[in-house]
């Protein structure tokens, strides 16, 4: 296995790249017209344009990586995370196209993907799992059937994914309907399958994940466990390890279920189980993500193992270089997100106008981003992960404080300040927290955004370069070209300088306090209400999603909507305005 295509982009790519660059292999990345000159396509040995910006048409476009990975004679196809990481129909098209999938086989991908037979699977391996069907739901009438069995609340959640995508949780009967659609929805957006199943919800569990990778030589490892309880809208925000407060029976009986549902579909590879662990100590099996993680570098920091080395090595048939770990010290991962933590984590898209990392010993920063780089609403949020060490929790939570302190970036918002106000939370300095916690007892609704730096308009380029593709493949070519200025009056030329990038700004919310405009660019998904209805101040009038987000609209007064401007299906700009209530 001497060249590798991965099939990804942003820090995920960047990540894969130098580990097998380490191994001395040839990289090959992909990246859609939006992506033309992004960071992991310039630090890979070539590079190769997929498609338009839409995922659907590039990053998801399967057939096309592939006939990119036989045209760059590539060996081997690396998915990353998301997008096709864990479709079971583009890894057997993989391997049947010849290449290598750095990943586990299609069936356990197909097993542990549909999440219905996953808990089948776990229960066949005698790994306890939260109480729920085991068949897809058809309509909202069953829902109700299992909630009125087993009691409020109960979780909807899609079949064929995860991560909080396509899961609503009912709290009572009057949230169901829209709950039940909204994550069929969700789901059918996010994994083309709009099938649903339903389970008894913990209210204030804590999450907890166990890294494990099994070779082909019947080796199969626990690296440890991860605490990833710090969330909003059921999205990870911080994750630990050790997990604290975690007994070492309880570490014992976590690390053999998770090697025993691994052990049950015949799994090689990298592979996370998830599990919910109760207030009396019990853990649930939740799923399994048969990926790399994104909080794999935590779990890094504490062994000592590279994991997407590992990945690689298991691939070419190798054994796992280690037998078992000792985990020393504590990391923490701090997920830098495109969002406003003031707006309930609405995204932020925009331009990165300022972006200085931290560094010193114990950080570590896996970003794919830089100044002048776009965020766009057309991909997740995530633009960089930083991640500290130390010898102990006390000292890997001051070194996150030290380290947030410094990281920079402006122009766009980021979940820096809720970070850095989570450290500061009684809670999280115990270690005594749920996944609930951010939700129930953090306000973020005073932390703005730092200002963007003032720009100087009469900078002038100096250095140039053109993006050409020959034959799909990209190439840059960077040219001089001086701008004469004129002469001062004792005969010397200023040195020509370089222009700094202009911004767009979003429109401005209308002064009308009727006016409901959009938050950020996105699509409208659902409109709750037509032209001429009533509605409350707060009540939900329409769906915006963006960023693979859906984002409730909510009336800021109450009224009539006298002027309702868009529908289902509808583009729509940062400040557009998308009703009028009088």
């Amino acid at each position: 296995m001497d060249s590798l295509l991965i099939a990804n982009r942003g820090e995920i790519a960047v990540r894969v790249i130098r580990a097998a660059r380490e191994l001395g292999m040839r990289t090959i990345a992909v990246y859609s017209e939006l992506d033309r000159d992004s960071i992991h396509v310039a630090l890979a040995d070539q590079a190769w344009n997929i498609g338009p910006a839409p995922a659907a048409e590039s990053y998801l476009n399967g057939s096309r990586i592939i006939e990119v990975a036989r045209a760059a004679k590539a060996d081997a196809i690396h998915p990353g995370y998301g997008f096709l990481a864990e479709n079971a129909g583009f890894a057997a098209a993989v391997i049947e196209a010849g290449l290598i999938w750095v990943g586990p086989s299609p069936e356990a991908i197909a097993a542990m993907g549909d999440k219905i037979a996953s808990r089948r699977a776990a229960e066949e391996a005698g790994v306890p799992t939260v109480p729920g069907t085991l068949d897809p739901l058809t309509d909202v009438a069953e829902a109700e059937a299992f909630a009125e069995r087993e009691g409020y609340p109960i979780a909807v959640k899609a079949a064929h994914g995860g991560g909080g995508k396509g899961l609503r949780v009912i709290r009572d009967l009057s949230e169901m309907e829209e709950g039940f659609q909204a994550a069929r929805r969700e789901a059918d957006a996010y994994f083309a399958n709009p099938e649903v199943y339903v389970e008894r919800y913990l209210d204030h569990p804590r999450h907890i994940e166990a890294q494990i990778m099994c070779d082909t030589h019947g080796n199969a490892v626990f690296f440890g466990e991860r605490d990833c309880s710090m969330q909003r809208r059921h999205q990870k925000l911080v994750e630990e390890t050790p997990a604290p407060g975690l007994t070492e029976a309880q570490r014992e009986s976590l690390a053999a279920d998770a090697l025993a549902v691994a052990r049950a579909t015949g799994y090689v590879n990298a592979g996370t189980v998830e599990f919910l662990l109760a207030a009396d100590g019990r853990h649930y099996f939740l799923e399994m993500n048969t990926r790399v993680q994104v909080e794999h570098t935590v779990t890094e920091l504490v062994t000592g193992v590279d994991l997407v080395k590992e990945q690689l090595r298991v691939a070419a048939g190798e054994a796992l270089s280690v037998e078992g770990v000792e985990p020393r010290g504590h990391a923490i991962e701090f997920r830098i997100n495109a969002e406003n933590p003031a707006t309930g984590f609405l995204p932020s898209p925009g331009t990165i106008v300022t972006y200085r990392e931290p560094g010193g010993f114990g950080v570590r920063v896996d970003s794919g981003v830089q100044p002048g780089s776009v965020i766009t609403p057309y991909y997740d949020t995530l633009i960089a992960k930083l991640v500290v060490w130390g010898r102990d929790r006390d000292e890997a939570i001051a070194r996150g404080r030290q380290a947030l302190t410094a990281f920079e970036v402006t122009g766009i918002a980021t979940t820096i300040p809720a970070h850095l106000r989570i450290l500061d939370s009684d809670a999280f300095r115990a270690g005594d927290y749920s996944t609930r916690y951010v939700e129930d007892h953090l306000d973020f609704g005073d932390l703005t955004p730092p200002p963007a730096p003032a720009l100087p308009e009469d900078e002038e380029l100096d250095e140039r370069s053109m993006t050409v593709e020959v034959g799909g493949r990209r190439y840059v070519v960077r040219y001089w070209a001086p701008v004469m200025a004129v002469p001062s009056p004792g005969g010397q030329r200023p040195a020509p300088r370089r222009r700094a990038p202009k911004l767009g700004r979003a429109a401005a919310v209308g002064e009308n306090a009727g006016v409901v405009t959009a938050p950020m660019q996105g699509t409208i998904v659902k409109v709750h209400k037509a032209a001429g209805s009533s509605v409350a101040a707060g009540e939900p009038v329409c769906v915006l999603e963006a960023m693979k987000m859906e984002n409730e609209v909510k009336s800021p007064v109450s009224g009539e909507i006298v002027d309702l401007r868009v529908q289902p299906g509808d583009t729509v700009t940062s400040g557009a305005v998308l009703m009028v209530i009088r």
